[in-house]
């Protein structure tokens, strides 16, 4: 997918960047993703396809209808908004099919699946079955990754608000770990000590992850307190805020991208385990 900025995509169509922000706002479409530092990035194959209906038309809404009926394309987070937007679970299924043709499972979940879901408005009967959507997808393809080929696992604590893009990270995050093939566990962040002790006892991670920015500090505080007394050597992430600004050392960060922090995940683990074994070789 290649992505320009907002002047460029309204020089393609010809006019001012404040118009095409309007028509972002009255019609959904061209509809830009936001990068980290909240710039609006647009899909250029939908621009062009905007730039050509509008020189046949001349006119806006007639154009963002043609546009709109000829976006197949290739697969991407704007053509699965729209087979969201019309609640279309057919229309849904084909462009993430069309995009693992293409790219790898892990870029078709983030690259597709999360960024149409997120371009669906919050609140909206359109977000929700589009939530549902997704983590149905995310459970159907965490069922059928492969078994764990490394003794080493991580289990993450998740208090992600229900509904939100957050808690399809975390299930994004899970499934990948399983098909690094390292061991990944997901439960709720309000478990009772005994019973997160036991947990972690029956998986003996390496690593914890607490996940989300719903739970409160003094309750992820005793979380990790439970955690490190059955775990001892246990190292701790916070992953999409869990822990804002405790500038806290022993509490490492994970990028907010499901595959860049099961890839941080993943390079910590094993190097863990590969340091001890040398020791105990020495």
């Amino acid at each position: 997918m290649t992505a320009i900025r907002t002047n460029a995509a309204a020089a393609m169509l010809g006019v001012s960047a404040n118009t095409l922000r309007g028509w972002e706002r009255r019609f959904g479409y061209p509809m830009p993703r936001r990068t980290e530092g909240g710039h609006r990035q647009f899909e250029l194959t939908e621009i062009e396809t905007l730039r050509q209906a509008f020189a046949e038309t001349r006119d806006i809404a007639s154009a963002v209808s043609i546009a709109r009926e000829r976006g197949d394309g290739p697969p991407s987070g704007a053509r699965l908004r729209d087979a969201l937007g019309a609640f279309r679970e057919d229309a849904a299924d084909r462009v993430l099919e069309e995009s693992l043709a293409v790219r790898s499972l892990e870029r078709t979940v983030e690259s597709v699946l999360l960024a149409g879901v997120e371009l669906l408005a919050a609140g909206s009967a359109e977000r929700a079955f589009g939530w549902r959507y997704a983590t149905g997808w995310l459970a159907a393809a965490t069922r059928v990754a492969p078994g764990a080929s490394r003794e080493e696992g991580t289990v993450i604590f998740d208090g992600s608000a229900p509904g939100s893009s957050d808690g399809l990270r975390v299930q994004a995050l899970e499934l990948f770990l399983r098909r690094m093939g390292l061991r990944a566990l997901t439960l709720p962040v309000d478990l009772e000590g005994a019973r997160v002790g036991a947990a972690l006892r029956a998986v003996r991670p390496g690593a914890m992850v607490l996940a989300g920015n719903g739970p409160s500090a003094d309750l992820l505080a005793r979380l990790v307190y439970g955690a490190r007394q059955a775990e001892p050597g246990v190292d701790v992430f916070d992953y999409l805020g869990a822990l804002p600004g405790t500038g806290s050392s022993t509490v490492k960060r994970l990028g907010p991208g499901p595959l860049a922090a099961a890839e941080q995940l993943r390079e910590r683990l094993t190097g863990v385990v590969l340091l001890h074994r040398a020791v105990s070789a020495s």
